[in-house]
């Protein structure tokens, strides 16, 4: 694993699925390599540009009208380590809602709960070059097409918890790299 660089957008950015591409993060920021970044805007990915198969199945849009996004891009060549990445991005947004003294919250796989409510969206995806991850934390829940909360109903603000997040996230990433490279072998 290489180093990894965050940054959070201040300026609202839109969510279609699109954006789950190789170098999306890197037109759209100039960073180049593992990033992860963060931004706040609403949320509709029409069945075309997902990529998430049961979805797809059953005919299942994802549409909110606001919510912090994470956009992940790692250059490694496994899925599996991808979407442990992804449970790791997972693992620091719900442990971050408890340190906020968040509770009633249940987590199921990549997926996070409030009083039995869904707060997330999340995938990790391959591509020729990178693995991609998005994480989608509602912030509004009006006109969702299934139950849902919100960093709104949670009196949480949105920008705050994004940035306290991408730098846990980073955090944890060092740790594991040192857990990696402190070791030597028997």
């Amino acid at each position: 694993m290489d180093s990894l660089s965050i940054q959070y957008f201040n300026e609202p950015t839109a969510y279609q699925g699109v954006e789950l591409q190789p170098h999306w993060i890197y037109h759209s920021t100039g960073i180049l390599g593992n990033a992860l970044v963060a931004f706040q805007g609403p949320c509709e990915v029409k069945l075309e540009h997902m990529v998430d198969l049961e979805d797809v199945k059953n005919s299942a849009p994802i549409y909110s009208p606001d919510m912090v996004h994470f956009l992940g891009e790692f250059f490694i060549d496994s899925l599996d380590q991808g979407i442990l990445l992804q449970n790791l991005l997972v693992m620091t947004v719900y442990s971050h809602f408890w340190e906020l003294g968040v509770t009633s919250l249940s987590r199921r796989g990549n997926d996070i709960f409030y009083q039995g409510r869904k707060v997330s969206v999340s995938i990790a995806t391959k591509s020729p070059i990178s693995i991609l991850i998005h994480l989608g934390i509602n912030v509004k829940t009006e006109g969702t097409p299934i139950p849902t909360a919100g960093l709104n109903e949670l009196n949480i603000e949105p920008k705050t918890f994004a940035k306290a997040c991408l730098e846990g996230f980073l955090r944890d990433y060092h740790l594991w790299q040192k857990a990696r490279y402190k070791v030597t072998p028997r």
